[in-house]
């Protein structure tokens, strides 16, 4: 699915055309948000290809770097994202989707955790005063990864 070429600015930022911006190296980021609860379950990339397979299919596929290839999420944990809606920034450089994540652990992190964002930095003031970066848990797994992940 070729995407439209860009075009001015003007169409760009305030036309109704997806018009996505893909970086030199082919990709674009795509941030990933629960769509019932707001909260964000991940970061990945996405090239034109995934982005194509993703509003093809309305499973979330991405780019993964370091395998080089396609990544339909879900494909060997079960843990399915189904997208609901595809937003882009000002500039179109930039994609959130809004899925549903299902699964039997209902989960989007391959470390078991509903969230790839599962640690947060516990004291800004420390960080800023160069004192400490300890990161403190906010969840706690939902699967176990190595039952989920076997090596083939």
């Amino acid at each position: 699915m070729p995407f439209p070429a860009r075009t001015n600015t003007a169409e760009i930022e305030l036309g109704k055309t997806l018009q996505p911006k893909f970086g030199p190296d082919g990709l674009i980021p795509c941030i990933t948000q629960d769509v019932a609860t707001g909260q964000v379950l991940m970061f990945a990339f996405m090239n034109a290809e995934s982005l194509a397979h993703t509003l093809k299919t309305k499973k979330a596929t991405y780019w993964s770097r370091s395998r080089s290839k396609l990544w339909i999420k879900g494909e060997e944990s079960g843990n399915v994202q189904w997208v609901k809606e595809l937003y882009t920034d000002c500039d179109q450089d930039v994609l959130l989707i809004k899925v549903e994540q299902t699964g039997s652990a209902n989960a989007s992190c391959h470390n078991g955790y509903k969230s790839c964002f599962y640690r947060k930095l516990a004291d800004l003031d420390a960080a800023a005063a160069d004192t400490s970066y300890q990161l403190n848990y906010t969840s706690e797994p939902l699967f176990d990864p190595a039952v989920v992940y076997k090596k083939k």
